[in-house]
Order: structure tokens, then C-alpha cells, then sequence
């Protein structure tokens, strides 16, 4: 190993443990120390590979005030590994601060690839992966959810969520409502005993989660389609106004309408009703 001293970004599995790559086993056996999200979760993937390197906790509350500590190590000589509870760090995960910090601090910086189950849902989803978004964890609250589902109507790429358990349902049910009827694949349980992924329109997933609990259980992925194209092309104002004229009128009318006021093709309003309304 490079005798430098880095500050390592390692993937840890997502589920099955067998996923650590060679590399990955050997930076951790050789750095020293391993800043964990948690070091009792990281303990047991340690344990089980037999590295014994101390750890050190650095999470959501404490990572900007640590930042400095672990760069004073660093700036002695030492070299630390940057793990997760799984998965890539950083990646709805933390870490943000201290690579930041140590990219402002000249600190050397190396990433491995690995583990990641964003990527791992998008490669086994069946939607295009030409160009997607990474959107996290939606927002607990049902406004800021909505807020940011509003905000991504148009997008056309896939798009990529981390879902819990106990939401899963109310999201796939605002993603029906305000997204409207689009394919929509649950990924759960990754690389795990039970893993599954299944794929279906925003409503009949929503139906078919709610007929057996253990549907909503583990770690879930959502990937969700993209706005199909001829939306990408109506404007916004177009779209606000056949959403009003067609309550009032059948959605014939109510596109034809709404085309002559902004100018769109009426048959591109004609199709984003049937897929909307």
C-alpha cells in the first residue's frame, strides 16, 4: 500500500458481505484508523474479516466538529479509511465535510470503487440508464415530499430514490398522484436473503405493497421513469392550464383549448391528460 498519508473513501457491502473487494480488505488492513458511521455496525463486518485497526465514530452529528481532529491525523502521517454503515460514503450517507475540508486542507483523497445501492437497483430495474437522477431520501414531511416530486415532474431521466419502510407507501401514493401513472420498481433487500425487485405502474404498486406487509420491509430503492418526452416539451404555464380546464370539460376539449391559448400541440396535450388525468 501507498505509504502517503490519505484519507481512503472505501465501500462497505450493502448486504451480503461477500461483496468487499480485495482492495478495499487491504486499506482497511492497513490504514490506521477506520472512521465509521457506526463502529458497532462496522465492528461486525471487521470481526468478520479479522482486521483489527481501531475506529473512530463520525456521523451525521458530529461530523463537522470532528473534521479537524481526523485531518490533524492525517497531517501527522497517519492514513484513515472512511466507511459507511454500507454502501459508498457520502452517498445519503456522511462524509460530505471531511472530504470537503480535506480537499481544502490539500489532503490527499483516494476513492474506491464499490458497492453502491443506487447503482445496484438502476442496473436490474429495467429503465433507461443512459441518464438518471440521484434524488436521496425524500423529505419526511408530506409538503416537502410533494415540493420536491413537484420539482422533477418534467425531468426525463430515471430517477432514483431511498425509500423506509414505513414510508414507502405514502411516497409510491404521491408519486401516483403527482407524477402520475409511471412505471414504478421497488428494489428491497439488495444483495440480501430476500431480496426482490418488482416493477409496476405508480398505482397498481402502491395496491399490490398493501397486500402484504413484508413487501414494505428492509432497505428499499425506488427507480422510478422519467417524464416521457412530449412532456419535456409542453410548457409548465400549458400544463397548469389543462390541469384547470379539465375539471370544468372533457380532456378533448380541454387540450384543444388549451393549445390555442398557449400556442402547444394539441395532440402532445391530448396524450399528457391520458397519462395525468
Amino acid at each position: 500500500m501507498n505509504v502517503i498519508p490519505t484519507l481512503y473513501i472505501v465501500p462497505t457491502p450493502i448486504g451480503n458481505l461477500a461483496d468487499m473487494t480485495q482492495r478495499a480488505l487491504e486499506v482497511l488492513r492497513s490504514v490506521d484508523l477506520i472512521a465509521a458511521e457506526d463502529t458497532r455496525h462496522t465492528g461486525i463486518l471487521l470481526n468478520h474479516y479479522q482486521i483489527s485497526v481501531p475506529t473512530f465514530a463520525l456521523h451525521d452529528h458530529n461530523e463537522q466538529q470532528k473534521a479537524d481532529v481526523l485531518i490533524g491525523r492525517i497531517k501527522e502521517g497517519k492514513s484513515i479509511a472512511l466507511v459507511s454503515d454500507a454502501g459508498t460514503p457520502l452517498i445519503s450517507d456522511p462524509g460530505y465535510h471531511l472530504v470537503t475540508r480535506c480537499r481544502e486542507a490539500g489532503v490527499r483523497v483516494v476513492p474506491l470503487p464499490g458497492p453502491c445501492a443506487a447503482i445496484t437497483a438502476l442496473s436490474a430495474a429495467g429503465l433507461p440508464t443512459d441518464r438518471f437522477a440521484f434524488e436521496g431520501f425524500l423529505p419526511a414531511k408530506s409538503k416537502g415530499r410533494d415540493d420536491r416530486l413537484q420539482a422533477v415532474i418534467e425531468d426525463t431521466r430515471s430517477l432514483v430514490f431511498y425509500e423506509s419502510p414505513r414510508r414507502v407507501q405514502e411516497t409510491v401514493g404521491a408519486i401516483a398522484r403527482i407524477l402520475g401513472e409511471r412505471q414504478v420498481v421497488v428494489c428491497r433487500e439488495l444483495t440480501k436473503t430476500f431480496e426482490s425487485i418488482h416493477g409496476l405502474p405508480a398505482s397498481e404498486m402502491l395496491s399490490w405493497l398493501g397486500e402484504d406487509e413484508n413487501r414494505c420491509r428492509g432497505e428499499i430503492v425506488l427507480v422510478v421513469a422519467g417524464a416521457s418526452k412530449h412532456e419535456e416539451e409542453l410548457p409548465a404555464e400549458a400544463i397548469r392550464t389543462l390541469g384547470l380546464l379539465v375539471s370544468e370539460l372533457p380532456l378533448k376539449k380541454a387540450a384543444a383549448l388549451t393549445a390555442e391559448i398557449h400556442g402547444v400541440k394539441k395532440n402532445a396535450l391530448y396524450k399528457y391528460g391520458l397519462d395525468h388525468y
